[in-house]
């Protein structure tokens, strides 16, 4: 187990609701990312895994041997695991590229799916899962754990709460100054996106979701990969396949005449790109800045700028102590909860498809190096 997946195991017990149903599921891909479905799954008494793909011949045997997972069918690809098996849900946990195939596929074989992020490379991709979904009557589920962290809930009861007044301005982002990651992350034909979408998807997500997912309108994108393409920062192996992202900026418009200001990094000269903000008619909220947004909580205080009484005051609101070692089982139990009972998904589709919609505007319009549209249509 890798340091950054052992953050999301469970530290203490957790409980969940007695269901008279077992759920039969699938994991398609069986990487790094499936290492925590498969944590979380095996700790549930109403879940079964019953069937691993991977296009890599003997990596799902693999996977099975090294959690202890039997009774299982292994399957080269996705759609023979569809074909053949009789499943309730599916993690897939696949190469940013095949998100979208492998999510429409399980949901014309009438599986529910959660999907790992980002939820796919392209808009387009987005509006076909979204589309399918709806044709099919299931879920699907995106993968946002950082949605399940005491702190990052903060942010949203405090902008929930009205003290902010109306919002007018959002800065997010953040990043690493050196954090490369390697594997399908750093090629085209297999992540799409660099960093823009595998922490910049949780930045944009934390305060969107806040302040109620406004619908992007136009957005002013950079993209930049100067450290991943070079031998100086990166192993030759890597910087020969490099061809993504590592640094991506924007200024994104979005409805109700909000503005969004957002950058983020896999590699820089500099520690932090600078906290997020949202600033609001009532007050502002100052949000620490933090490496990767994935849900491993806040080291410093919320601060909560406003006036009393003529006078200009902060309230800091120091962070709670972080759930970051249950966020990952609690998106996965999220999930089944909504499988067995019937309810709509946790973290929908339809939400996050504002999510892609503008990291797919920021890369068309960096390649075009103007300001583009983003046109969004009805699923």
């Amino acid at each position: 187990m890798s340091d950054v997946l052992s953050k999301f195991r469970p530290d203490e017990e957790c409980t969940q609701t007695n269901y008279n149903r077992k759920l039969k599921v699938g994991i398609i891909g069986t990487g790094w990312i499936a290492e925590s479905h498969a944590e979380s799954y095996l700790q549930m008494d109403d879940v079964e895994i019953v069937a691993l793909a991977d296009l890599i011949p003997g990596k799902a045997e693999k996977f099975a041997a090294r959690y202890g997972i039997t009774n299982v069918h292994f399957y080269p690809d996705h759609k023979s695991m569809l074909e053949q098996e009789e499943l309730d849900a599916v993690s897939v946990c696949t190469y940013n590229t095949t998100h979208c195939v492998c999510t429409v596929d399980a949901l014309k074989a009438g599986v529910h799916v959660l999907l790992e992020k980002p939820m796919t490379v392209t808009l387009d991709e987005a509006l076909a899962i979204c589309r399918a979904e709806k044709e099919s009557g299931k879920i699907v589920d995106i993968g946002f754990q950082p949605r399940y962290e005491v702190n990052f809930q903060m942010i949203k009861k405090i902008v929930d709460s009205g003290v902010l007044g109306d919002i007018y301005y959002i800065q997010t982002g953040g990043g690493r100054r050196r954090g490369i990651p390697g594997s399908t992350f750093i090629e085209k034909k297999t992540g799409g996106i660099g960093a823009l979408g595998d922490i910049g998807c949780y930045a944009l997500d934390v305060v969107l979701n806040a302040i109620g997912y406004p619908k992007p309108l136009t957005v002013t994108g950079y993209t930049s990969g100067f450290f991943g393409a070079s031998t100086e920062y990166y192993p030759e192996s890597d910087a020969s396949r490099f061809n993504v992202d590592d640094f991506a900026a924007a200024f994104i418009r979005l409805e109700g005449g909000i503005i969004c200001d957002f950058r983020i990094s896999w590699a820089m000269h500099m520690d932090t790109t600078g906290d997020s903000l949202i600033l609001g008619t009532k007050g502002g909220l100052r949000i620490p800045s933090t490496e990767c947004w994935n849900g491993y909580g806040l080291d410093r205080p919320l601060v909560y700028y406003h006036d009393v009484g003529g006078a200009q005051v902060e309230t800091v609101i120091p962070p709670k102590e972080s759930n970051a070692g249950r966020i990952f089982y609690e998106k996965v139990r999220a999930f089944l909860d909504a499988v067995q009972t019937g309810a709509p998904s946790p973290i929908s589709s339809r939400q996050i498809l504002y999510n892609q919609a503008i990291l797919d505007g920021i890369s068309r319009s960096a390649e075009l190096g103007r300001e583009v549209e983003i046109v969004i249509p009805e699923v």
